[in-house]
């Protein structure tokens, strides 16, 4: 049971897929989403991973994010300080409530960066709201579920709230959430996690420079990260081509959960977030 509890934790924050639900987002009611302002600069939004807080998913590499955005830290849908709805979760939904509140602090465009079921959200907005982004660092999201590691939903079939008893996430979602119901967010979660989708060439839309990093052992494959960088205009042979408007960062020996647990990995892709969203974009 212990060993099932661990990988059910990492299974979980792994969240890097999600289809529409049911009901669309133009139905949803729209969220009072926390929200912690650090630095000064251009805007940069900070959309965690799934079961994630501000400081659980951000605390190694806040500081030097700050050091150069003004960096709006958000809680999603469910998580840490944000209330629930009662529809499930789907990354158009919450793209739109990042967009109110975007409009209710007066950002007319801000980049935005995202970690797993964060970078898809990240991704949305972009889709959803492109006069709103700016540029995009997508770390460890994927634009479709054929694109994750084999097994994977096998996996998180099996996957109960039990499984989670004792683990550091559950006490602080009881400790910050407005009406905590742990078993419930794990079911809207696991739902999503098995859902088909795929919306690889919808990237094509996207005109922002997007950054994408993931670890050579994410759940999200080589392949499909491959297939993403090249639907958002990614190419090959910059000394002939020239640079490339999107980017793609690869860390090596390193896992999906292992980006954020590592804080010198977590530190290397906030420097290298800094420098992306500081270059001018290639003409």
């Amino acid at each position: 049971m212990k060993t099932l509890a661990i990988a059910g934790t990492a299974l979980l924050a792994l969240i890097s897929t999600i289809a529409p639900s049911a009901v669309s987002a133009g139905e949803a009611v729209p969220l009072e989403l926390h929200h912690q302002i650090h630095g000064e600069g251009a805007p940069l939004v900070l959309l965690h991973g799934a079961f994630m807080t501000i400081e659980t998913n951000w605390a190694t590499s806040l500081g030097e994010l700050a050091r150069s955005n003004k960096v709006i830290a958000v809680e999603l849908q469910g998580h840490g300080r944000t209330a629930d709805r009662d529809e499930g979760l789907s990354y158009e939904t919450m793209a739109d409530d990042v967009a109110g509140l975007l409009d209710k602090l007066g950002v007319a465009k801000a980049s935005v960066m995202g970690y797993s079921k964060g970078g898809n959200v990240a991704l949305q907005l972009a889709l959803r709201h492109p006069a709103r982004v700016d540029r995009i660092v997508a770390v460890s999201a994927a634009a479709s579920d054929k694109g994750l590691a084999p097994g994977h939903k096998e996996m998180v079939q099996h996957l109960t709230a039990d499984m989670f008893t004792g683990a550091p996430m559950v006490a602080e979602y009881q400790k910050l959430a407005p009406k905590p119901d742990f078993p419930a967010l794990v079911e809207k979660v696991k739902q999503l996690e098995l859902t088909p989708f795929d919306w690889t060439a919808d990237l094509a839309r996207i005109a922002q420079p997007v950054l994408l990093v993931a670890g050579d052992a994410d759940v999200v494959t080589l392949g499909h990260l491959a297939e993403m960088h090249a639907a958002l205009s990614g190419h090959a042979n910059g000394d002939v081509n020239g640079p490339s408007r999107s980017q793609l960062m690869v860390l090596s020996d390193t896992t999906h959960m292992g980006i954020l647990a590592d804080p010198a990995k977590a530190q290397q892709v906030a420097v290298a977030a800094n420098a992306f969203l500081g270059t001018p974009a290639p003409k």
